[in-house]
């Protein structure tokens, strides 16, 4: 990506807030009390998803003089307003060939390298509390991640159960089973309902909400380390 590089972006616009989230770029997701706070959110954010992603070695370059481009406005929710993104563009109901399966297990490794990195950097210091006093400690953070990509993974149709060993491994074997059930449900677009009629998610709107959250840790840790 280069100077006056044409990004495209979709909404997804909650009574609350609004997230802008980049189509090809899973991860470079920033939200903003309106559609103009998200989208200078997200250009704000470019340096840092950046370097994220320069272990990856996918060229991506935080943009000079970018031309925005909005692809697709979606209806938020409540999880939209509570801070999370929830919805995912309409294209990514589409098959997935090889070479984007191993384009986004990248772009996914990478987002999870800045998370440790940020993580190991914070070990030992106290991480700064928000104006209220909240925010939660590294460890209940690490913890927080990991809970939360196995809950990702049911949305794929795999239950994870989280086991009782060292957290550092059990960290290893989940982005394990991520990578391979990614793989294995990324061929074959939308999947089927849950048994009980539950929605579940697109493959790659699956990898747009676990490299956002592990972004948005990561960065928090940094924002937040003393």
């Amino acid at each position: 990506m280069g100077s006056a590089q044409k990004i495209q972006l979709y909404l997804e616009v909650g009574r609350q807030r609004t997230f802008a989230g980049a189509v090809d770029w899973p991860g470079w997701c920033r939200s903003g009390r309106d559609e103009a706070g998200a989208v200078a959110a997200l250009l704000e954010a470019a340096p840092r998803y950046a370097q994220a992603l320069r272990s990856s070695r996918l060229g991506f370059a935080a943009p000079v003089d970018a031309r925005i481009s909005i692809t697709e406005r979606l209806v938020g929710n409540a999880t939209t307003d509570f801070g999370a993104p929830a919805r995912a563009p309409s294209g990514d109901d589409a098959r997935l060939p090889e070479v984007e399966i191993r384009r986004l297990q990248a772009i996914l490794k990478a987002c999870w390298r800045a998370f440790d990195t940020a993580a190991d950097a914070a070990a030992g210091r106290t991480l700064r509390k928000g104006p209220r006093g909240g925010g939660r400690d590294l460890e209940t953070m690490l913890q927080h991640v990991l809970e939360s990509e196995a809950a990702y993974l049911s949305r794929l149709g795999k239950p994870y159960k989280i086991g009782n060993g060292d957290p550092a491994e059990e960290t290893r074997k989940i982005r394990r089973v991520i990578l391979e059930v990614f793989a294995a449900t990324a061929p074959l677009g939308r999947p089927a309902p849950g048994p009980r009629g539950g929605a579940r998610w697109t493959p790659r709107g699956f990898v747009r909400r676990v490299a956002w959250h592990a972004l948005d840790h990561a960065w928090e840790i940094e924002d937040r380390r003393m």
